[in-house]
């Protein structure tokens, strides 16, 4: 009994210490969480609009648009298939609690179409998003935790979007996706005479010719 008793305290002791070795209490940390955008290789995309609603039921207008982060390689590869990297810098939501729902509009721009959605972001990705910037990565414990917990939004031709958030050793884990509908308005809600931010480029257009668009693949 009294090895028992002896074993318990000493695992207790070392769950206490490597507790406190992972522990970003002192760590420095934002007070809100960012959120970004990231397209598939050449598949470019301008997104229109954003919104949050979080934990509260508080909506948060126009929290982030513009460019999202991709790339057009011409590797040979059919590198826009699936999603290679999920990157890019995003805007702090200011204000805003945890998300639960978030809208988007975006243009294809390979597509010449103007997509919406609303996605459901589920309770795991917010237990993800608290961890990372609470806890240490444990296979680097002496790196400081994330200052800023993030959210990225992956949006792809056929109207898809994607979503991830990166874990306290900044691995991105996919913990939402949503298919969007046609806005029949157009870009910019018919306010501009149906032009789009970008024409097509000319190596996603060598791409599209050699490999065509994968759709299916997000």
């Amino acid at each position: 009994m009294k090895l028992f008793v002896a074993l318990l305290l000493g695992v207790c002791i070392t769950g206490c210490q490597s507790s406190d070795l992972l522990s970003a209490k002192s760590d420095p940390k934002s007070k809100w969480w960012e959120l970004a955008f990231t397209e598939p290789d050449y598949m470019k995309v301008w997104v229109e609009d954003s919104s949050v609603q979080d934990m509260t039921g508080r909506v948060f207008f126009r929290t982030g648009g513009g460019t999202a982060a991709g790339g057009e390689p011409e590797d040979g590869t059919d590198s826009a298939r699936g999603w290679k990297g999920v990157g890019g810098s995003g805007k702090r939501v200011v204000g805003a609690d945890l998300p639960i729902r978030i809208y988007v509009r975006w243009q294809s721009i390979v597509e010449q179409k103007t997509w919406q959605a609303w996605v459901d972001i589920p309770e795991n990705a917010r237990q993800i998003m608290v961890t990372s910037t609470s806890q240490r990565c444990p296979e680097r414990p002496d790196r400081t935790a994330r200052f800023m917990a993030s959210v990225y939004l992956g949006l792809a031709p056929g109207g898809v979007v994607q979503v991830w958030v990166r874990d306290s050793c900044h691995r991105p884990i996919k913990v939402a996706r949503a298919q969007g509908e046609i806005e029949p308005l157009g870009p910019e809600l018919g306010k501009n005479g149906g032009r789009y931010a970008y024409p097509v480029s000319e190596k996603s257009k060598r791409y599209i010719e050699k490999f065509g668009i994968p759709y299916g693949s997000w």
